[in-house]
């Protein structure tokens, strides 16, 4: 990824510099990102059922940047921890 380009969380425009920077290619954010995991069979079929939802935090990245002249969004992008390297 080479800029220019804006990057989106919840979409909410994310400033370069103050909430993240570029570092080999990947966008390091100056705080923890949340994202929802898989649900289990049994969370699953709670939902289904009606009988609860689910209410976990999930933030998700957007990243708008130009390609072949055209605008073109990133959307949902996989969000990774330090210890999921």
């Amino acid at each position: 990824m080479r800029p220019p380009f804006r990057v989106f969380v919840n979409g909410v425009e994310q400033a370069e510099g103050e909430d993240y920077v570029l570092e080999s290619g990947h966008l390091v954010f100056n705080r923890s990102l949340a994202q929802e995991g898989r649900l289990g069979f049994w969370r699953w079929a709670m939902i289904v059922l009606g009988i609860a939802g689910t209410y976990r935090k999930h933030e998700t990245v957007d990243v708008q940047y130009t390609l072949n002249g055209r605008p073109t969004v990133a959307t949902g992008l996989k969000v990774e921890t330090e210890s999921s390297d």
